[in-house]
């Protein structure tokens, strides 16, 4: 029985969902490609009618929850320095912590993008910038939209790798305090 076109995107979507938010709780190189059709109620022989290879479904999840992400987290910060403000004190917030398979991939598949083939890299590099710039655009400022990205992306990591709620909330306070701090400057005009 052949599926339509349509069908076969749904369920494409679907494993792209599935799999993003089971490789942001424990890891995309811990899961298998059974256990990834498992999930979706399908068998591990299915997976090939939609992928090439398990890296290629890889390389789509990581297309598609950084450029989620950019949705989230670019399009708010164009209200202005305070809308991004309350942007980032969301970003970094026990409940991003506690729920990382429905947040931001960064921290949790960061460490598995830099160790991938380089057209998944260039992929995460392609949404990270259009993020940064997005920023930048808000603050006029390149180099403190880095900044501010990687702190963001810091804090919460390490705050993820606390054990005590206290230790986690003292990392995101912190963080949210300085960048608050930085957000309420008022861009240095050049000489």
């Amino acid at each position: 029985m052949r599926y339509s076109a349509e069908h076969k995107a749904q369920t494409r979507e679907k494993l792209l969902r599935s799999s993003g938010a089971i490789a942001k709780q424990g890891g995309f190189a811990n899961a298998g490609v059974d256990g990834l059709m498992q999930a979706i109620g399908l068998t591990g022989g299915a997976f090939y009618s939609h992928f090439a290879s398990k890296n290629a479904l890889f390389a789509a999840i990581v297309e598609r929850e950084l450029s989620h992400s950019l949705e989230r987290l670019g399009e708010k910060a164009e209200g202005g320095r305070d809308k991004l403000q309350r942007c980032l004190d969301l970003y970094l917030s026990m409940a991003h912590v506690r729920q990382p398979d429905s947040g931001c991939a960064i921290p949790t598949l960061g460490a598995e993008i830099a160790r991938a083939d380089i057209a998944v890299r260039e992929q995460a590099e392609h949404w990270l910038l259009q993020l940064q710039q997005a920023w930048a655009k808000v603050l006029e400022d390149d180099a403190l939209a880095w900044a501010i990205l990687a702190q963001c992306v810091g804090a919460l990591l390490l705050a993820r790798m606390l054990a005590t709620p206290q230790r986690q909330e003292q990392v995101l306070q912190a963080s949210r305090e300085l960048l608050g701090d930085l957000l309420a400057e008022p861009p240095v005009a050049a000489v």
